[in-house]
């Protein structure tokens, strides 16, 4: 059964703060069991985002270089590694309530691959076939990677998303 949700999609580059700031808040005001699901879908000025799985081998150039060259890095709270999020590159963060498993557990894992199917779907729609490889997290073109995906599930919601 569908529920009531809502799109958010600001015209222009969103910095970044702003846009996980009004994520967060969201997914407050969603665990308070007001306001709606919703997707957030937006594009970044230049920044890089360091999930919990980061490590710094990870990084090609140091902070002071990203810095140099236009873009920021922020060390935040979804997991995955390293993600570039630039002009041009559609983001989503969906701030979604998941529902209970017959466990009692939300199923985080569970959540990650519908991300992935609907990216695969939208692909499919432009003429391109996404797939998902064995073992890693995101969906692939042609064996290159165009979708990372990264999430945090705090008390059954959700939030970050994919790039």
């Amino acid at each position: 059964m569908a529920r009531d949700a809502r799109l958010i999609r600001p015209a222009g580059l969103v910095d970044y703060d702003e846009a996980n700031a009004a994520m967060h808040g969201l997914a407050e005001t969603r665990l308070a069991g007001d306001g709606l699901d919703t997707l957030i879908l937006l594009e970044h000025p230049p920044v890089y985002t360091a999930g919990r799985r980061w490590k710094p081998d990870h990084l090609v150039w140091t902070e002071e270089r990203m810095r140099a060259a236009g873009a920021e890095l922020h060390f935040i709270d979804r997991g995955g590694s390293l993600t570039f999020h630039g002009p041009g590159q559609l983001v989503g963060y969906p701030i979604v309530t998941l529902d209970e498993s017959p466990a009692g557990m939300r199923d985080v894992v569970a959540h990650v691959r519908r991300l992935e199917t609907v990216v695969i779907d939208v692909l499919a729609r432009f003429g391109l076939r996404g797939e998902r490889e064995e073992g890693l997290t995101g969906v692939w073109v042609g064996g290159e990677k165009i979708a990372a995906i990264g999430v945090r599930v705090a008390r059954g919601r959700s939030m970050h998303g994919f790039a």
